[in-house]
C-alpha cells in the first residue's frame, strides 16, 4: 500500500460529526450496479460522479465486470480496500437486502437506494421497505430512499452529483428535497435554467430513514443554505414536522409546493367540523402556522425562491413600480393590490426630483411610468432615487423593449443601480427572443427576473407575509389544571366503561325499554347512562347531553343550565327546576342536524309549552318514521337576550396524521349556509386564536357593524384556547361542535348554546 492509500484510508476511519454528514460530504464512494453501459441508472450515477470531480475515491461495483467505464470495479463493497462513507445502491429490488448487509458488514456510513420496487408496489414491497428499514436503523446508519433519483451538494470542496438527473445547477444557497423522483428532473433544470443557486438537494423518495423532517433539521445548520425548497406529497409526521419547520423558518425561509390540493370530498361526518374539514384545509394551516411559504406550483416556488434566495428581505409592503410603458405598470399596480401590497405616494422630494429627471409627458406618480423613449441611463438614476424614499419597502422595474433603446443596455443599468441595495429589487423584462440576454444578465447578478408583472407581485406579497411571521412574537397556549384534567378523565372512562356494559344482550335491551318515548319513569339523577350511546358511531361514540356538561364546565367552556329526560313529564319536572324559560332540544345519536327536524323548540314559557313542543317532536320524527331516533329531551335555560351578541362555532376534528384541528366561524344555521371557517391544526396560540376571528369573511360582525357593538373577543379567544387545550389533552377526544356559541358585547362573554363530544370507543 502506497503512503497516499494510507492516509485516505486513515481518515475514512475518522468519525463523521453528523450521521446525515456521509449523504453530503463522504469521503469515499462506491456505487453498487455501476454499469458499463451508459444510460443505465447505475452507469449515469458513476459517470456523474466522476464528470463533477468529486475529490474522494468513486468505486464501482459490478459482480460481473472487471471494470466500469475504465475504472477498476469490485465484486461486492467487503473487496474494496477502504472504508466507504456512501454506498448508492442501484440493483434489482430482490438484491438491495443483501446488497445492504454486505454495505453494514463493511462499515457504511450512509447508504442512497436508488432502486424502486418497495413500498409503492404493495404488500411485498411493503414487507421489504419494513425490512430494509430495519437493518439501516439498527446498524445505526442513515439512508435515503428506496425508489429515489439520489442526492447532489455543489459544496466547491466536495462537489458531490450522486444522481441520474442530467443537469447539474449553479452553485448557490438554495436546498431543495424532493419526494417524487420526476420533479426533482425538473427542478434541477429549472435551476439551471433561472440561474438558482443550489446549494444541497435530496430526492428522498419512500423516505424509509431519512425524511424531509430529517433534512430540515440538517440544513438548518448547513452554512452554505439560508432558502430551504420542499415538494411535498405527504407527511410522515406532520407535527413534528410543524415543530421542526417553526423553527428552521425563523432563520431560514421554506418555501413549499404540496400537491394534492383539490378536496378529496368532505367524508360522511356526524358533525359540522368533520364535514368541513379537508386533508387541504388541515394543509394550509400546518404550513401557515409553522411560517413554510406555500406556493401552488413549481413556477411560483421558483419565483419566490429567487426573491429570497437573492435580495434582501422586505421590510414592508410598500412597493414602487417603475417603467417604461404604461399598460404594464397599471397589470403591476392591480396585481400588486390584488395581493396585499400598497402602492403609496411618494415623497415631496422623490417627486421633485423624478420631474426634473424625466421628460414632461412621463407621469412621476407611482407607478412611475418614464414613457418608452427613457434611456438607461434614466432607469439607474430614477431606480437610486426609488430606493432612497424611506416610504419605500421594495421596487419593481419594469421594462418592454422599444426600438430606441438596448435591452443590455437597460440591463446593465439596472443592474448598476442596484449594487449596494439595502431594500428588495425585483425585476421583469416583458418579450421574447430581444430580452432574453438581458434577464441572464440580470440573473448573474442575482437579480430577480419574472416574465410577468403578476408573477413579480405573488413572489412579493408572500415574502412579505413571511417577514410580518417572523416579526410576531410567539404565542402561549393554554394550559388546564391536574383537577380539571381528573374531572375529564374520569367522565371519559366512565362513557367507555358503560357502552361496554350495554354492549351486553340484557343490557342492551334494558337500554332500549328504558329510552323509548312513551316509558314513564321518574327523572334519572345520573343523566349521562340515561342517553349513552349504546353502539360505536363512525368508529367512536357521542358523549351523553350530561357528560358532555361535565367536561366542558371542567374546562371552564360555559353552558346554560341543562338537564335530560326521558319523558315530558320529566321534562316539565325539569323546567320547573331550571326556571323559565327554557328550550327543548331533542336527544339522539344519530340526528345531528337538531334544526333539520324541528329537534330545536325555544321560548318555552309554562309547562305546558313544555310538553306540547316535546309531543311536536315525537309526532314529526314518527311521521317520518323517525321516532326510535329520539333518545330523549335536553332542557336548557333559555340565554339572556343581550341586544348585540353574534351566534358562533367553534369545532374540534381529528384530522388523519395530523392529530386536530381547530375551527371557527359564525355560527348557527349560517355555519352550513355560508361555510365561513377558518382552521388551525391544534395546539393553538393566544396569537393563533386572535388571527382566526379576524380571518373569516364575517369578521366585520364581530367588531362593530352597523351601529352593533364590538362583540367580547377576549371572551371568544379563551373558548377557542380551552377547547384547543382540552383536545390536545384527551386524544381520545376525536370531535367537537360547539354551535351555537353565543357572544356577547365586549365585557360580557360568551355562551356555549349546544354542543357534541364524540370519543374513540
Amino acid at each position: 500500500m502506497s503512503e497516499g492509500e494510507g492516509i485516505v484510508k486513515a481518515a475514512g476511519d475518522e468519525p463523521l460529526p453528523n450521521p446525515m454528514e456521509a449523504l453530503f460530504h463522504p469521503r469515499a464512494v462506491a456505487v453498487v450496479g455501476a454499469s458499463r453501459k451508459r444510460g443505465t441508472v447505475g452507469a449515469e450515477i458513476f459517470h456523474n460522479l466522476m464528470v463533477r470531480e468529486f475529490p474522494g475515491a468513486i468505486y464501482p461495483v459490478n459482480r460481473n465486470a472487471g471494470s466500469v467505464q475504465s475504472v477498476r470495479a469490485y465484486r461486492n463493497v467487503a473487496e474494496i480496500p477502504e472504508r466507504i462513507d456512501l454506498a448508492i445502491v442501484a440493483v434489482p429490488a430482490e438484491q438491495v437486502l443483501a446488497t445492504v448487509d454486505e454495505c453494514i458488514a463493511a462499515g457504511v456510513r450512509g447508504l442512497v437506494v436508488i432502486s424502486a420496487g418497495f413500498g409503492e408496489t404493495g404488500p411485498e414491497g411493503i414487507e421489504r421497505q419494513r425490512a430494509l428499514t430495519t437493518r439501516v436503523r439498527a446498524a445505526g446508519i442513515r439512508m435515503i430512499g428506496p425508489n429515489c433519483l439520489g442526492v447532489l451538494s455543489t459544496d466547491p470542496l466536495c462537489p458531490l452529483n450522486a444522481t441520474f438527473a442530467p443537469t447539474w445547477p449553479p452553485e448557490g444557497n438554495v436546498a431543495f428535497s424532493s419526494q417524487s423522483g420526476a420533479v426533482g428532473l425538473a427542478v434541477l433544470d429549472m435551476a439551471r435554467e433561472l440561474g438558482i443557486g443550489v446549494s444541497q438537494f435530496a430526492s428522498v423518495g419512500n423516505r424509509a430513514d431519512v425524511s424531509g423532517n430529517d433534512l430540515l433539521e440538517y440544513w438548518e445548520s448547513d452554512p452554505r443554505t439560508s432558502v430551504i425548497l420542499l415538494y411535498l406529497e405527504s407527511f410522515g409526521n406532520p407535527r413534528r414536522f410543524m415543530q421542526i419547520a417553526g423553527r428552521v423558518a425563523r432563520k431560514k425561509p421554506i418555501i413549499a409546493v404540496k400537491s394534492g390540493r383539490t378536496a378529496v370530498g368532505a367524508r360522511a361526518a356526524g358533525s359540522h367540523t368533520g364535514a368541513l374539514a379537508t386533508a387541504d384545509v388541515a394543509v394550509d394551516a400546518l404550513l401557515g402556522q409553522a411560517g413554510v411559504i406555500r406556493t401552488d406550483t413549481i413556477e411560483q416556488l421558483f419565483d419566490v425562491a429567487s426573491l429570497l434566495a437573492n435580495q434582501p428581505a422586505p421590510t414592508g409592503n410598500r412597493v414602487a413600480i417603475l417603467t417604461n410603458a404604461g399598460g404594464p405598470g397599471i397589470m403591476a399596480a392591480d396585481a400588486c393590490e390584488t395581493h396585499g401590497l400598497a402602492l403609496p405616494a411618494l415623497s415631496v422630494a422623490t417627486t421633485l426630483a423624478l420631474r426634473r429627471l424625466l421628460p414632461a409627458e412621463a407621469s412621476v406618480k407611482n407607478p412611475i411610468d418614464m414613457i418608452a423613449s427613457a434611456p438607461p441611463s434614466a432607469y439607474a438614476q430614477a431606480m437610486r432615487l426609488l430606493l432612497a424614499d424611506e416610504g419605500i419597502d421594495a421596487l419593481m422595474v419594469l421594462y418592454v423593449p422599444p426600438l430606441v433603446t438596448s435591452p443590455l443596455e437597460v440591463a446593465a443599468a439596472i443592474r448598476e443601480a442596484a449594487v449596494g441595495a439595502r431594500k428588495p429589487i425585483l425585476t421583469c423584462l416583458i418579450g421574447g427572443e430581444p430580452v432574453v440576454p438581458a434577464r441572464e444578465l440580470l440573473r448573474k447578478e442575482h437579480l430577480p427576473v419574472y416574465r410577468f408583472p403578476e408573477n413579480a407581485s405573488l413572489a412579493l406579497s408572500q415574502a412579505v407575509a413571511h417577514g410580518q411571521w417572523l416579526a410576531r412574537p410567539v404565542g402561549k397556549r393554554t394550559e388546564a389544571t391536574a383537577e380539571a384534567r381528573a374531572k375529564v378523565a374520569r367522565v371519559l372512562e366512565r362513557a367507555k366503561r358503560e357502552v361496554s356494559l350495554r354492549a351486553t344482550p340484557e343490557m342492551s335491551q334494558r337500554a332500549k325499554r328504558e329510552m323509548s318515548p312513551g316509558a314513564t319513569r321518574e327523572p334519572l339523577t345520573d343523566v349521562s347512562s340515561a342517553v349513552r350511546s349504546p353502539a360505536n358511531v363512525e368508529g367512536g361514540m357521542w358523549l351523553s347531553p350530561g357528560d358532555v356538561q361535565e367536561v366542558l364546565a371542567a374546562y371552564e367552556i360555559p353552558t346554560p343550565p341543562a338537564e335530560v329526560a326521558t319523558t315530558s313529564d320529566a321534562a316539565c319536572v325539569a323546567a320547573e327546576r331550571l326556571g323559565f324559560p327554557v328550550a327543548i332540544k331533542l336527544v339522539s345519536d344519530t340526528l345531528t342536524h337538531k334544526t333539520e327536524v324541528g329537534g330545536v323548540i325555544l321560548g318555552l314559557a309554562t309547562s305546558a309549552a313544555v310538553r306540547s313542543a316535546c309531543a311536536a317532536m315525537q309526532d314529526r320524527l314518527a311521521s317520518t318514521g323517525q321516532a326510535t331516533e329520539l333518545r330523549g329531551f335536553l332542557v336548557q335555560k333559555m340565554a339572556p337576550a343581550i341586544s348585540g351578541s353574534v351566534e358562533t362555532f367553534i369545532g374540534l376534528t381529528g384530522a388523519r396524521d395530523f392529530g386536530s384541528l381547530v375551527a371557527f366561524g359564525l355560527g348557527g344555521t349560517a355555519l352550513e349556509l355560508h361555510r365561513d371557517v377558518v382552521f388551525r391544526v391544534n395546539p393553538i396560540t393566544d396569537l393563533d386564536a386572535s388571527d382566526m376571528l379576524d380571518q373569516i369573511r364575517g369578521a366585520a360582525a364581530l367588531k362593530g357593524f352597523r351601529g352593533r357593538p364590538p362583540v367580547d373577543r377576549a371572551a371568544l379567544a379563551g373558548l377557542l384556547l380551552r377547547a384547543s387545550c382540552l383536545a390536545e389533552d384527551f386524544p381520545d377526544i376525536i370531535e367537537v361542535d360547539l354551535n351555537p356559541v353565543l357572544v356577547f358585547p365586549e365585557g360580557q362573554g360568551a355562551l356555549v348554546l349546544d354542543a357534541r363530544i364524540r370519543m374513540r370507543a
